[in-house]
């Protein structure tokens, strides 16, 4: 599973101002709630190969009311809510862990996974921006988790996420460019990828982007696919592009390397561990495979077949 699957959940915002109605979802028997702190929540293997969150019934949930957050509702009218605390519940059976997105997001199913990003998301948002940025003054939790209200001034603050371009480069050869960050361990190589700048398309973006890190010149840009990244507030947009030529230059600040792979020479790096793959949870690895053609070996893959 990866964060760009859609779980089914319908965030119907016209209800995170209608207190009745959040009052009335909150009390109902179906209603099931998890509990979210410092990136992470509680998880539980069911024995059989499948993860999932650890959800309650609101009446068995820990109390909090200011910060309770609503995050949707399923096509079964099944309504959720996250509830932000210090510390995640201890439990008596032992069997449930807590993990964070990173983790479970490789093994949740798309709707827990997306719950999660939602509630990880607000999570980080409501612990870093208490204060208005305006006046100074300490604000108050509105519209469900997703609005912070300063009562000097009145202004109204919305959760903030940081659009950012990832993209896969190939060459007139069709090889594929993969760097590696400077704190990354060796072997490890992914897309690369850069926060949009104010006044900047996503497109402009992505062409800077791989002439700083990479020096390569690119042209012709494709959109892909996005997907939320709460690391801790970014929207990852995920794209295709060509380079114009194939010289490398890396900056040395954030790439350390990057490389030109054919697909029988990332083949054969996956297979001999010379080259790890980008992580499963990451869009990274989706830009990758739609090059590729094929899902990415792991090491001792062995020959492809028919080859």
């Amino acid at each position: 599973m990866t964060l760009t699957a859609t779980g089914g959940i319908d965030r119907a915002a016209h209800h995170r101002m209608n207190e009745a109605w959040l009052a009335a979802a909150w009390s109902h028997p179906t209603t099931r709630v998890f509990v979210v702190s410092g990136g992470q929540a509680l998880v539980e293997d069911d024995g059989e190969g499948s993860t999932e969150l650890v959800m309650m019934p609101s009446f068995d949930a820990p109390f909090t009311e200011a910060h309770r957050y609503f995050l949707g509702v399923d096509d079964e009218g099944v309504r959720y809510f996250a509830l932000q605390k210090d510390s995640l519940p201890g439990r008596m059976d032992d069997i449930a862990r807590p993990a964070g997105l990173r983790e479970a997001g490789l093994l949740l199913s798309a709707r827990d996974a997306e719950l999660m990003a939602h509630a990880v998301g607000l999570e980080n948002w409501q612990r870093t921006h208490r204060f208005c940025s305006r006046c100074g003054e300490r604000t108050v939790i509105a519209a469900a988790g997703h609005l912070r209200r300063c009562p000097a001034c009145g202004a109204e603050h919305y959760p903030r996420t940081d659009p950012a371009v990832i993209m896969l480069v190939t060459d007139e050869k069709d090889r594929a460019l993969l760097g590696r960050q400077v704190h990354w361990p060796e072997g490890r190589f992914s897309t690369l990828a850069g926060f949009v700048e104010p006044g900047e398309s996503l497109e402009a973006a992505v062409i800077r982007e791989v002439a700083e890190e990479a020096g390569v010149t690119v042209g012709h840009v494709d959109y892909v696919a996005s997907q939320p990244w709460p690391f801790p507030a970014s929207l990852m947009l995920g794209f295709m592009a060509r380079a114009t030529s194939p010289e490398i230059h890396v900056d040395g600040d954030e790439i350390e390397e990057a490389r030109w792979f054919s697909r029988d020479e990332l083949r054969e790096a996956f297979t001999t561990g010379e080259v790890r793959a980008p992580s499963g949870i990451s869009i990274a690895s989706r830009l990758v495979e739609r090059w590729y053609g094929e899902p990415l070996p792991g090491p001792g893959a062995g020959p492809r077949p028919g080859g």
